[in-house]
């Protein structure tokens, strides 16, 4: 396992030279006499699977609760940026999330929850595998210019100047082989600046002809007087391991990539449907089913009733109202809804 120093806390105790403890020399002791909250964490990461999470930002919030579906229980130190698991041998590695792609390509780390848009900015990619997306921190990474400005195409935007976090794909866009600058008639290079917040006044300060910049509901750029030109990519959350996985990762907590890409696809899965269950006369089936196919398919059971069946099958949770309304039409009856509260989905 690399011991990189980004997820040591600041406030870590540097142990004196001393000789070893009484518990076989296995942690150094603080100056204190105790081993330190450190030294003791660090030596119980060797038995245990690395799974980096977003320590702030917009994906924190809903990777707790993914975390929380999925069972996995653990207590977070104060101002420690790792946290062992209590039920599993895990541990979690709170990181910007814009670090996470490298730790996971180098196999610093087995797991990690991260943004597309953020795999593709880091280089890593083509060294990442994603398991499983996550169904939030959905957006558009997209070129913005001013509504009432001059410039209103990308071949317009050729020789200005692009202000951006995004610096590796608005380069690749505007300066690459096969971007806008070589298909457009300019002599010009594109100019991109990293802004690294706040990238939407870049125009209005007149810093920038154009933006590269994430958009989700569009209402941050709309009130700035930017509209979009062009959308690089769409971006969701994803969990993503290393295509080479580190030599430090046995059988055992190899078998728990399964286990916890299992479990997220079942929360996941829980927040996007229903179980729907009614009766209808065989002679409707066909019309119930085209409203309820089913994830996979809906279940169909005989009734005691001669001609009746009964019917089982998941059904999206947005959509769940106006089921019922086409159900009640097909001619289906004692139609119930249940939440689920966790499934398991087949992966």
């Amino acid at each position: 396992m690399s011991t990189s120093t980004p997820i040591l806390p600041s406030t870590t105790v540097t142990p004196p030279p001393a000789e070893p403890s009484a518990m076989g020399g296995r942690a150094a002791k603080s100056s204190f006499g105790a081993e330190s909250t450190m030294s003791l964490l660090v030596d119980s990461l060797k038995d245990r699977l690395l799974f980096a999470v977003p320590k702030k930002g917009r994906l924190m919030e809903k990777t707790l609760e993914l975390l929380a579906g999925a069972d996995i229980k653990y207590n977070r130190a104060h101002r420690l940026d790792v946290a062992l698991v209590q039920n599993h041998p895990i541990a979690l590695v709170f990181l910007p999330a814009a670090d996470i792609p490298r730790f996971v390509a180098l196999g610093s780390v087995a797991l990690g929850i991260t943004g597309q848009d953020v795999i593709s900015e880091s280089t890593h990619a083509e060294q990442i595998v994603e398991l499983l997306q996550l169904g939030f921190g959905k957006c558009s990474l997209q070129v913005q210019v001013p509504v009432t400005g001059p410039i209103q195409t990308l071949e317009g935007l050729s020789g200005g100047r692009i202000a951006t976090s995004f610096e590796v794909l608005a380069a690749e866009l505007f300066n690459g082989p096969n971007g806008v600058d070589a298909k457009s008639n300019s002599n010009k290079k594109t100019k991109i600046e990293y802004v690294g917040g706040s990238v939407e006044a870049a125009c209005a300060l007149g810093m920038a002809d154009g933006i590269v910049d994430l958009v989700e509901s569009g209402d941050t750029m709309r009130a700035a007087g930017l509209h979009a030109i062009h959308t690089l990519m769409k971006s969701e959350a994803v969990l993503i391991t290393s295509k080479e996985p580190h030599s430090t990762l046995t059988p055992e907590l190899k078998s728990l990539i399964h286990l916890i890409k299992s479990r997220f696809a079942g929360v996941l899965a829980a927040k996007k449907y229903v179980y729907a269950s009614y009766n209808v006369e065989r002679k409707n089936l066909d019309k119930a089913l085209k409203i309820t196919p089913g994830r996979r398919a809906a279940t169909v059971s005989p009734l005691e009733t001669e001609g009746w069946v009964a019917v089982s099958s998941m059904v999206e949770r947005k959509e769940v109202a106006k089921t019922m309304d086409e159900l009640e039409k097909s001619g289906a009856e004692d139609i119930l809804i249940f939440a689920l509260d966790n499934c398991r989905v087949g992966i």
